[in-house]
């Protein structure tokens, strides 16, 4: 597996995976109506550093890390995963995570912080902790899961 920077080629691609997760309710707040054009405007704005994994040059999954907050809150990094459905389970998003926090150390984050990691997405939860992040927090009700009602979410930070 390779993790490069994307680049404006990749857009389909990461639409492709995106379109499938947001599909399942079970990661991301985007509703699966989701328009193209929306989800690439939040996924691959200019304010984000966006990756790509490729296994034999397929793009598998995707990730961007950015500011938390900006300003005074900017020395905190934010990301965002996807891994296709499809490739789930053959060790993507422990490798992008990886990849991410090394990438956030080098461009001078002091830590990473998640703001939303839904309480029900217990395998993200634990590849989550797995590598050293803490659950800090939790908020009641935060997603409206169209089957299982509103669900809580967690906030997960580490110290880079």
């Amino acid at each position: 597996m390779e993790i490069r920077k994307a680049t404006k080629a990749d857009h389909e691609a990461i639409w492709g995976i995106a379109e499938k997760v947001i599909a399942t309710c079970e990661s991301l707040v985007f509703a699966p109506d989701t328009s193209r054009e929306r989800m690439l405007a939040f996924w691959c704005n200019r304010k984000k550093h966006v990756f790509v994994a490729t296994l034999e040059e397929q793009v598998v999954g995707t990730f961007f890390i950015s500011d938390n907050q900006p300003g005074l809150g900017a020395h905190v990094a934010n990301a965002g995963y996807m891994t296709d459905p499809a490739f789930e389970g053959k060790g993507i998003g422990t490798a992008m995570g990886k990849y991410s926090l090394e990438e956030a150390r080098n461009m001078g984050y002091k830590s990473m912080q998640f703001n939303i990691v839904l309480k029900s997405n217990e395998h993200a939860v634990k590849l989550w902790q797995r590598l050293g992040f803490e659950i800090v927090g939790e908020v009641p009700e935060v997603f409206a899961h169209p089957t299982k009602g509103l669900i809580n979410s967690y906030v997960m930070w580490q110290r880079l």
